[in-house]
């Protein structure tokens, strides 16, 4: 079975459709949502898709990590997937067939993502070129080096018990979370990038920020956390 996590904030815009694309999966599967305390309808679209949505109610802000452990954490499946709530994927049933395929194949990976797209109507040719170049890292450093890493968030598949293994998400880190994972995750096994699928997700951050600044908090965040273990940004703006 595949435990699909979203972590969500005020996602009403996105999170329908995503899980309305997901419903179609004809595998066994659940559906996890972990809000973190959404003023929107975001709970409420949620809960017409599944039984799973789990708040949160604490007064301090929830991290992006923390969000997603959460969801990880009440999984019951062999993988699990956490997505962002903008993910959408071309052929879903085609897709985890050929995931699963791969893991199945090699026990010895213990995580998975592949390329990422903006939507076919909002790409631009900087989208294009960006992702197509980190997407490029992230195969070159998975599948030819031996090491862990990934473009982003939007799609990370993992067996739940290698996930479990390494504690999950770091929770201290509000932005590249999602890299320090996979970085952790192949100490104890394989992480696999395939080249033959792709996600599709909205680009709204780059798109809003302009990717000058994406590149730049991307580089003084990864410096920051190499050096202190700690992100240089302190609050992950909410785009919406």
């Amino acid at each position: 079975m595949i435990s699909f996590v979203i972590p969500t904030l005020n996602e009403e815009k996105y999170i329908g459709k995503t899980l309305e694309i997901i419903s179609g999966y004809k595998g066994a599967y659940e559906i996890i949502v972990s809000d973190g305390g959404s003023h929107d309808r975001t709970v409420e679209i949620a809960r017409n898709y599944t039984d799973k949505v789990i708040v949160h109610t604490k007064s301090y802000r929830q991290t992006i990590p923390e969000g997603r452990n959460v969801g990880a954490f009440s999984a019951r499946g062999t993988y699990v997937v956490e997505l962002d709530a903008d993910t959408h994927f071309p052929d879903i049933n085609d897709f985890f067939e050929t995931m699963i395929d791969a893991f199945e194949s090699n026990r010895n990976i213990v995580a998975a993502t592949t390329w990422f797209r903006v939507y076919p109507n909002d790409e631009t040719q900087m989208d294009w070129l960006i992702y197509g170049i980190t997407g490029l890292c992230s195969l070159i450093i998975c599948n030819y080096m031996g090491g862990g890493s990934t473009s982003g968030g939007e799609f990370q598949m993992m067996r739940r018990d290698a996930f479990m293994q390494v504690g999950g998400y770091d929770e201290s880190l509000i932005v590249m979370e999602d890299n320090d994972l996979f970085a952790r995750m192949h100490r104890i096994g394989s992480i696999y990038f395939e080249p033959g699928l792709k996600i599709h997700h909205s680009g709204r951050r780059a798109h809003k920020l302009g990717w000058s600044v994406m590149i730049s908090d991307f580089v003084r965040n990864a410096v920051s956390i190499a050096i202190t273990k700690k992100p240089a940004m302190k609050v992950w703006e909410e785009i919406r």
